[in-house]
């Protein structure tokens, strides 16, 4: 009895020969710190790896796993931020990295900062090795900060872009939107926000695959939302109180990871919602799914998980995972500008095109198409035949309709009138008609006549000349001169001097002008005649 008390207390601890199933790859130096953390938090139910070419940054990782790439390019001493010695040095790994990813490996999550030179060069490398291994693969990258620099921006968008195209679903931090966030850090602080936010990223979707919950979220769940859906955004949030559902799900939009609080036109979601002691209602479960069909546009389809977490109490976790958008909103999640194509107006190319190849001919019999139109039978009722036969039949209903109508006959007679003709008039008519009239040419001309004015004048010597005055007779008929008072009044004109006039007179003057001429212009539109007038009048004269 003693030694059976003595064996029940001993552990056997079997080793671990199989790996699991989900793998989280650190690459470069952004890639390996996120990792970091993640060893750190002691997140279960995947496998670390970091991948660096820096010897010194492998030496002082915790992770067990490691994979130093590009011995023979590098040496150990790293990149120098070239995205061309990351991408050789990770081709130079290609068989140590095969051999890692072909222990039962389903799925696999790259995390890499882009814009340095292991990450940007040796992520897409990787990648496309896992998509060749059918492996479903997740990118989780962060872009640099403004103040890195353009350059380092410009390698970043370069590498992304071939990364976007080396796997099954990718997620973009960007690290410019932390600072509007969670305000001006420092630097150390900024970057370790950076590298937080990544490794809650990748261990959100890791997460809500692992852990095992009511209802759970396979693998196979996890594919059907990520497996070549492009770019994904990606939220988690923590809250409690009487409006926790709500509060939740509205600040798991509205996290760094996403594009401005955007899902809509999201196809497929990942939602997974963990609750504590205070266990989750059915009314805070609706409230959560309608607020997400809500943002996305009522067209999403949602894998839900709902699960217990007894160190949350009286707190509830959302985490929400969506894919499926166009590719106009995958640009605008990953902030790239669109494509320009620039044509250069000074090359002197010339397009030719041949025209002699594919040629066919096209021959046809139009002896076999001729229609003998003497020997055809155009029969009415033949054709009224054909035509009742493509009409639609109706139904008894519209057939037993009382109608009421008149007939009315068509009248085919046709009376022929006999025309008497008296006197009929013979009419001769001529072949020819001959005119003879005299043909002027335009050779005869007549002759012109000049007179000379000069030879016309005869010289009279004028003596005593008589200047005569016209004047008009007018007969006195009882004409009496007087004078005659005028009907009008007459006006003092007396100067005034504006300045020293009142406003109130220069308004009322300007007032009485402007009345004036309104009753002029009006005056003119009272009778039709003048109205058609003015219209007549071109529009300059007026």
């Amino acid at each position: 009895m003693n030694k059976e008390n003595q064996f029940e207390n001993i552990e056997f601890i079997l080793p671990k020969n199989q790996s699991n199933v989900i793998k989280v790859i650190g690459i470069g130096g952004g890639g390996s710190n996120a990792i970091n953390y993640m060893f750190n938090k002691g997140i279960k139910g995947v496998d670390y790896v970091i991948c660096n070419t820096d010897s010194q940054a492998l030496e002082n990782s915790p992770v067990p796993n490691k994979v130093q790439l590009g011995i023979k390019e590098t040496e150990g001493l790293g990149a120098g931020a070239d995205p061309v010695i990351g991408e050789k040095a990770a081709i130079e790994s290609l068989h140590e990295l095969r051999r890692l990813l072909e222990k039962n490996t389903k799925m696999v999550f790259i995390t890499a900062g882009m814009g340095g030179g292991t990450g940007t060069g040796a992520a897409p490398i990787i990648s496309k090795l896992a998509m060749e291994m059918d492996i479903l693969t997740v990118g989780i990258v962060t872009m640099p900060f403004i103040f890195e620099g353009k350059i380092r921006m410009n390698h970043a968008n370069k590498g992304l872009e071939k990364l976007r195209n080396n796997v099954d679903s990718l997620i973009v931090v960007n690290n410019n939107k932390l600072r509007d966030i969670y305000g001006n850090l420092g630097v150390k602080e900024g970057f370790a926000k950076a590298d937080e936010v990544l490794a809650t990223a990748a261990k959100g979707i890791a997460e809500v695959i692992t852990h095992h919950y009511t209802q759970n979220i396979d693998l196979k769940d996890a594919k059907t939302v990520l497996s070549k859906s492009g770019n994904a955004i990606m939220g988690s949030y923590t809250s409690s109180g009487d409006k926790r559902a709500l509060h939740a799900v509205s600040n798991a939009l509205d996290s760094p990871l996403l594009n401005d609080n955007r899902i809509n036109g999201a196809q497929n979601v990942l939602l997974l919602i963990v609750s504590g002691s205070s266990e989750v209602t059915i009314d805070e479960i609706g409230v959560i799914n309608d607020y997400i069909q809500e943002k996305s546009g009522n067209n999403a389809n949602i894998i839900m998980g709902i699960g217990d977490d007894p160190n949350l109490i009286d707190e509830i976790t959302v985490t929400v995972i969506a894919t499926g958008f166009d590719m106009k909103q995958q640009d605008e999640i990953l902030h790239i500008e669109p494509k320009k194509t620039i044509y250069n107006l000074d090359d002197e190319s010339e397009i030719t095109e041949s025209f002699n190849e594919n040629k066919t001919e096209l021959q046809y019999e139009f002896s076999s198409d001729e229609i003998d139109f003497k020997n055809t039978d155009f029969n009415s009722e033949n054709i009224s035949q054909e035509i009742n036969d493509s009409i639609i039949t109706t139904n008894d209903d519209i057939k037993n309709i009382d109608v009421e109508f008149e007939s009315v006959e068509s009248i085919n007679e046709f009376f022929d009138e006999k025309i008497d003709v008296v006197d009929d008039e013979s009419v001769n008519i001529s072949n020819e008609l001959q005119f003879d009239f005299p043909v002027t040419t335009s050779s005869d001309s007549q002759e012109k006549v000049v007179h000379i004015l000069e030879e016309d004048v005869n010289e009279i010597e004028v003596i005593d000349p008589v200047h005569i005055i016209p004047y008009n007779l007018v007969e006195d008929d009882n004409l009496s001169v007087g004078t005659v008072e005028s009907s009008h009044n007459e006006f003092k004109k007396t100067e005034v001097n504006p300045i020293n006039s009142p406003i109130v007179e220069g308004l009322a003057k300007r007032t009485e002008e402007r009345k004036i001429k309104l009753k002029e212009f009006n005056y003119k539109f009272v009778k039709t005649r003048k109205v058609e007038d003015m219209e007549k009048e071109p529009a300059y004269k007026r």
